[in-house]
Formats: C-alpha cells, sequence, structure tokens
C-alpha cells in the first residue's frame, strides 16, 4: 500500500481510515477498580478523549466520531448525569481555545434542546469559532442515539414528501444519509469500542453498514494513542469487500 505520512511526527506504513468512531466506554468501571466515586472516572475519560482527538488531528485522520453521551445516559443516577453536565460545561469553555491551534472543527450530533442554555450556548459557540478551520471534523455525540437519529430523518423526509418537496419514488439511501446529523461526511471506516463489551450502543447506525469494529480489552481512561496505533494497525490488515468478492 502507499505509504501515509503523518504531517507532524509519525509515518505509517498503510493507508490510514478516514472516518473513526469511537465509543468511549469504561470510566465508571475504571473508577470503581480504584474506589474512586465515577465523576473520576469521566475526569479521567475526558482527558484521555482531549489526548486521543489531537493525537488523531495529528496523524491525519480526517473525521473522528466520539460518544460522549447518549439519549439512555440520562437514566443515569441524577448526581452523576449533574456531575457530567459540570464536566461538559467545564469542557466546552476550554474547547474555545484548546483545540485552536489545532485546527480542529468542533460538531456536536444529537438533539441540544434538554441541555441547559448554556450548555447549549457553549456548543453553539464551539462551532461558530471552529467552523472555518480546515482540519480535521470532530463529531461529539451528546445526547445522541442513532435510532432518535433515523427517527428525525424519516419525519423529515415524510414532511417533504406531504409537501410535494419531494415525490416517494425517489427516496434512496442518498435521501436518508442527507437528514442525518453526519450529512456530508463519510461513513466511518473503522468503530472501536473499549472496555472490551461487545455492543453497539445504538452508535451511528445506519452509517455503520460496513465498518470494521475493533474490541479493546482496555477501559477508556486507560486507552492511549499506541492503543490507537494497534487499533489502526488492526484495521488496516482488514479486507473490506462491501458485499462484493
Amino acid at each position: 500500500m502507499s505509504l501515509f505520512k503523518k504531517n507532524k511526527t509519525k509515518e505509517f506504513d498503510f493507508v490510514l481510515p478516514q472516518h473513526v468512531g469511537i465509543i468511549m466506554d469504561g470510566n465508571g468501571r475504571w473508577a470503581k477498580k480504584r474506589h474512586l466515586p465515577r465523576s473520576a472516572g469521566h475526569r479521567a475519560g475526558a482527558q484521555t478523549f482531549r489526548k486521543i482527538t489531537r493525537y488523531c488531528s495529528d496523524i491525519g485522520i480526517k473525521y473522528l466520531t466520539v460518544y460522549a453521551f447518549s439519549t439512555e445516559n440520562w437514566r443515569r443516577p441524577g448526581d452523576e448525569v449533574d456531575s457530567l453536565m459540570k464536566l461538559f460545561k467545564s469542557y466546552l469553555e476550554e474547547a474555545l481555545s484548546d483545540f485552536k491551534d489545532d485546527s480542529i472543527v468542533v460538531r456536536f450530533i444529537g438533539d441540544k434542546a434538554p441541555f441547559s442554555e448554556d450548555l447549549r450556548a457553549l456548543m453553539i459557540e464551539n462551532e461558530e469559532s471552529s467552523k472555518d478551520r480546515d482540519g480535521m471534523v470532530l463529531n461529539i455525540a451528546m445526547n445522541y442515539g442513532s435510532r432518535d437519529e433515523i427517527v428525525r430523518a424519516v419525519k423529515s423526509i415524510s414532511g417533504d414528501v406531504q409537501k410535494g418537496i419531494i415525490n416517494i419514488d425517489s427516496i434512496s439511501e442518498d435521501t436518508v444519509s442527507s437528514r442525518l446529523y453526519t450529512c456530508g461526511q463519510p461513513d466511518p471506516d473503522l468503530i472501536i469500542r473499549p472496555s472490551g463489551e461487545y455492543r453497539i450502543s445504538n452508535f451511528l447506525l445506519w452509517q455503520c453498514a460496513y465498518s470494521e469494529f475493533v474490541i479493546m480489552n482496555k477501559l477508556w481512561p486507560d486507552f492511549t494513542p499506541n492503543d490507537m496505533d494497534h487499533a489502526l494497525e488492526i484495521y488496516s490488515k482488514r479486507n473490506r469487500r462491501f458485499g462484493g468478492v
């Protein structure tokens, strides 16, 4: 294969995926193993998120989608949800300057409506301040659930059919894709799930139809750039046929 060169410090002897998705799993178990509150695990996970995001940007990944908070996570204990919201607010305030020199474009996918007004404002400010950058696109999935995303897409298409904007016979896979949060982006080539769990957890169900999956038996706060390299190497050895021979 052609050599993929990192524009800063590293070279790979294989072609990197364009789009990587990560299910950031295992924060709570990381804290439990250390007899710490779950909030400590989430803080450690946030630090790992910053490190891995910057690393992916540095090595030339074009799109990174991370699963930060699902539509189901609201069911967690109230004190844990409150702690997560405070952590998100702190991160978003820091992110306004944190990724500024990395040329990272920040986007939030999911329904922003349930979040507090100040959190929504910070999300919008991060998106607006980064939209003209030319680096990696970082999708942060917040209050995201793929079934909810697909339902929203179906409602949007149905509304246009009712209005006569589109004909029902013209609806295609591209029509559905165009109504998803990731519209205009390539589907993920690789999805990584740390923590050893073999579940997709309602993440990018439509988009991952032909994604390669790498499950790693390491909790997210312990995930390192070397683990990222290992996942990329595993991906590089897969024979992606997309249903063909």
